[in-house]
């Protein structure tokens, strides 16, 4: 039976989400997003502090245990970029089109006149999520 334990040596503050990243099965900095955008769109950011205090003190470490899950990463993307590649980094991570990320977080945005809010959420986001590799270039001939 897997078990549920923080990861101290791959996680930032505690390895909370490194932890729920590994028991899931998906990317760390997936976790890491949804938990602050869940934390402050609904304006919980107390309660978003204080349930990661909680499950700090109820989850057990496991120490010298690798955090990160083989497969996909979430990253910005470099090749499709309007602000700063986060839609599309998003969008590449689900492999949906970026246009419908894009046009779901204007729309969560502005929905409850939130608009700081989504902003907010938007440049954690940039904070949070690593760049992604920029692709190799390519030689291309040249015609005479």
């Amino acid at each position: 039976m897997k078990r549920l334990t923080r990861i101290p040596d791959a996680g930032r503050i505690a390895g909370v989400c490194a932890g729920l990243a590994a028991y899931l099965g998906v990317d760390v900095t997936f976790v890491r997003l949804a938990w602050l955008v869940l934390s402050i769109v609904p304006g919980c950011l107390i309660g978003g502090l204080i349930a990661y205090l909680v499950a700090w003190a109820v989850m057990p470490p496991e120490w010298n245990v690798p955090g990160t899950v083989p497969g996909p990463r979430l990253r910005r993307s470099v090749t499709d970029v309007r602000i700063a590649g986060v839609c599309a980094g998003i969008a590449e991570f689900l492999t949906v089109d970026p246009t419908i990320v894009r046009l779901a977080w204007a729309l969560l945005t502005i929905f409850p006149g939130a608009i700081v809010l989504g902003v907010l959420a938007y440049l954690v986001a940039w904070a949070l999520m690593p760049k992604a590799s920029a692709p190799p270039l390519q030689a291309v001939p040249a015609t005479p």
